[in-house]
């Protein structure tokens, strides 16, 4: 049984959606599924990316008021079919089930050469749900729920609305929904428990678990704010993603502070002060870091009166013998 998880949107919201109608429309077209979810279609090229967002991850993120889709597939003029959901509803709902189903009916995945679906979170978790409905594409779902069943995950207390949502009807486990893929990416931190626990469900031959230790809670905004969201996809959209891709953009986290800091933070709870002195040193010779300028003279004072005190407790033995 799917349960009413609508909640009444407020007038600003109904506005602001209300103008992505009107939008959506002049870019292919806008589609109610149901009461609780819409689909915006962008007709542009052979390539799609299939985007699941939601109203409040839309506007929350301070870039606009339009969907991330629009602007993933912007610049290389990709189609987007962005499914959008209108609260947490964890897109377990009969109408979008019978929305999907259409899709296949018309073979409307057929007419693309390369299919892209992409999510985080809870989006993360529909865009490997639903990419059972376009055999051969690529997934790439950022910290995903693999389910909210308690039967498979009744140690995630995260989410406990969501917990009265049924996960067992169709396109309900997602892992399982991902036989048909050709390559499945699960990126997530493997330090945060729940993310790692519900990654280790999704372990299938076609499916790269990518671990990002050090990033914390929000992968997606620091993929964007590495400046790599958007060559992930535009690389995932060439057909031949591969894990080694994705690591190669993810260089980019040795200029991303928030990472930076958390590895740091993670040497000083460890007691390793030779690696801060190490991660100190390098990034105070490639970045203006006053914050790890401090730390590091912090880390060679101690490492320093250390050594003192190591040479007064084993003083070094003087050879003072002479020869003839």
């Amino acid at each position: 049984m799917t349960h009413d998880t609508r909640s009444p949107l407020d007038s600003e919201t109904q506005d602001w959606l209300a103008r992505l109608e009107v939008d959506g429309e002049d870019r292919g077209y806008f589609e109610p599924v149901g009461p609780n979810h819409s689909a915006i279609l962008t007709d542009e090229s052979p390539t799609l990316v299939v985007t699941f967002e939601t109203i409040a991850s839309v506007r929350n993120r301070g870039k606009g008021d339009s969907p991330l889709g629009f602007q993933l597939v912007a610049e290389n003029g990709f189609s987007n079919l962005c499914i959008l959901a209108h609260g947490d509803t964890w897109f377990r709902d009969k109408y979008l089930y019978g929305y999907f189903d259409r899709l296949i009916d018309d073979g409307f995945f057929e007419d693309f050469d390369n299919v892209v679906f992409y999510g985080a979170g809870m989006c993360g978790y529909a865009a490997a749900a639903f990419s059972v409905a376009a055999p051969g594409a690529t997934v790439i779902a950022v910290q995903p729920q693999a389910t909210l069943d308690t039967e498979f995950a009744g140690w995630d207390k995260r989410y406990p609305a969501a917990r009265r949502l049924d996960f067992t009807e169709r396109y309900g486990f997602a892992p399982d929904m991902l036989e048909g893929a050709d390559r499945a990416f699960i990126v997530f931190d493997p330090d945060e428990e729940f993310d790692a626990m519900h990654a280790s469900l999704f372990n299938r031959s076609n499916v790269e678990l990518l671990r990002c230790r050090n990033l914390g809670a929000n992968i997606q905004q620091s993929l964007e704010e590495m400046k790599i969201l958007q060559p992930l996809i535009d690389k995932a959209c060439q057909g031949d993603f591969t894990a080694l891709d994705f690591f190669k953009l993810y260089r980019a986290r040795r200029e991303h502070f928030p990472y930076l800091r958390r590895l740091n933070t993670q040497t000083q709870d460890d007691d390793r002060d030779f690696l801060s002195l190490m991660l100190c040193q390098n990034v105070v010779s490639r970045l203006t870091a006053p914050k790890f300028e401090r730390r590091l003279h912090e880390v060679e004072t101690r490492l320093g009166r250390r050594a003192n005190n190591l040479h007064h407790l084993h003083p070094v033995a003087v050879d003072t013998a002479t020869t003839e």
